[in-house]
């Protein structure tokens, strides 16, 4: 399956096409109205730049537009931090050690995080941290990709958590991703194993954090580290050359500005291209720490849709993996109970007014990433930003490229 990428990469391109067979579904259509909400998010300054690729089966399309920082414009094959797009990349890493019998994934991950062995719960997920009561069972692999491992981030709760406030008062980074803000693998699964689970393992879905455990248990059970690991299981499988958890110096000119909303709601720098990504983190962050273009992503949705085969043939998942993968383990989900979670991924749970239908799996990032796949229509959608999301809703200018790129409502 072609992907599109730049015939002169110094040219700042606008559309580029690779053409395969025809259908009912308007991807010229598609695309320009992808075009169209990241250049009215532009004009009013609501992002610095984007890339962008909209797929319907074998025809895809690519554009770019602003800068990834200035006087440089973002192209096609440019680089950006995907943060929490990172997730189902990693779990597909893990599943494929599941695939390989080097996990599995009802067992204790107390084989591979003694750390995590012998846990304690609150008994009351709002504290204090030291009324607890004894873990029900041990935390399983399939805890960790499903979400539901008692620690995490609870977007219901109307209170602080008190373990996340422990961990980051033990200092583990808390806040936008940073890949040097943390300590190495083995002093950070440390340092949660000091502090007690919110929740009985199993019970509740709880974010991110059980992904970033998981990075730390794929490196183990793997025996080597979560990068090496990763590009051997996936990446290279795959297709993915310029998917990373650092930038090397011969693609930093590829990597551009990243931007935050600051207190008083204007746009504050993050970081730049020599900043954090441009060294190797010591906390590969197997929830947020990874780089990638849209090329890349596509391939990655590519194998996913075909039951876990890359382009060039190469068996990445077996075909029962992928589809377990891909269905509701966890939910209904969020305020509106569409969503649900599959194994580190995010699914669509029912038809959803953007056009997406029941079925539809990808994720989003925090930092401006957003990949998702309608196995219905047959569409993939990938749009990476320089700019994060302001809040944990999404902008305008997602719900716009959704609408446009899957034939639904932004509203």
């Amino acid at each position: 399956m072609p992907v599109t990428r730049p015939s002169d990469p110094a040219r700042p391109p606008a559309l580029d096409r690779a053409h395969g067979p025809a259908g009912s579904y308007d991807l010229d259509r598609a695309a320009a109205g992808v075009a169209a909400a990241v250049g009215r998010a532009l004009a009013d300054g609501r992002t610095h730049g984007a890339a962008w690729l909209v797929a319907h089966g074998d025809d895809v399309v690519t554009g770019a537009a602003g800068e990834a920082s200035p006087g440089r414009p973002v192209r096609p094959d440019s680089l950006f931090r995907i943060s929490s797009v990172t997730k189902p990349v990693v779990a597909a890493a893990a599943l494929a050690l599941v695939d390989a019998g080097l996990l599995a994934l009802d067992a204790p991950v107390d084989t591979w995080l003694p750390e995590l062995a012998d846990r304690r719960v609150l008994v009351d997920p709002r504290g204090p941290l030291d009324v607890t009561v004894p873990a029900e069972r041990p935390t399983t692999v399939r805890d960790l990709l499903e979400s539901r491992a008692g620690l995490g981030m609870d977007f219901t709760a109307t209170h602080a958590d008190p373990v996340l406030e422990a961990l980051a008062q033990r200092g583990l980074h808390a806040g936008p991703p940073a890949p040097q803000a943390d300590p190495d693998p083995d002093t950070w699964v440390r340092v949660v194993g000091e502090v007690p689970l919110s929740e009985q393992p199993g019970t509740r879905w709880r974010y991110h954090l059980p992904l970033q455990l998981l990075g730390v248990l794929v490196a183990r059970a793997a025996g080597g580290a979560l990068p090496a690991v990763l590009r051997a299981r996936v990446l290279d499988p795959v297709g993915m050359p310029g998917t990373a958890f650092h930038v090397p110096p011969d693609s930093l000119a590829r990597l551009g500005r990243q931007w935050v909303t600051g207190a008083d709601g204007a746009p504050l720098v993050h970081d730049e291209p020599d900043g954090q990504w441009a060294r190797p983190p010591a906390f590969p962050d197997g929830g947020a720490g990874l780089v990638s273009t849209v090329a890349d992503l596509h391939a990655f949705a590519r194998m996913l849709r075909a039951g876990g085969t890359a382009a060039d043939g190469t068996r990445v998942l077996a075909v029962d993996t992928v589809a377990d993968m891909l269905r509701p383990h966890v939910g209904p989900l969020g305020d509106d109970a569409r969503g649900a979670w599959g194994l580190g991924i995010g699914l669509c749970r029912v038809d959803m007014p953007d056009g997406r239908h029941a079925g539809s799996h990808g994720w989003d990032g925090g930092l401006g990433a957003t990949w998702w796949t309608d196995p219905v229509s047959d569409v993939v959608l990938v749009l990476l930003t320089t700019d994060a999301w302001a809040s944990p809703e999404a902008s305008a200018l997602f719900r716009e490229v959704w609408a446009a790129a899957f034939g639904g409502s932004a509203e």
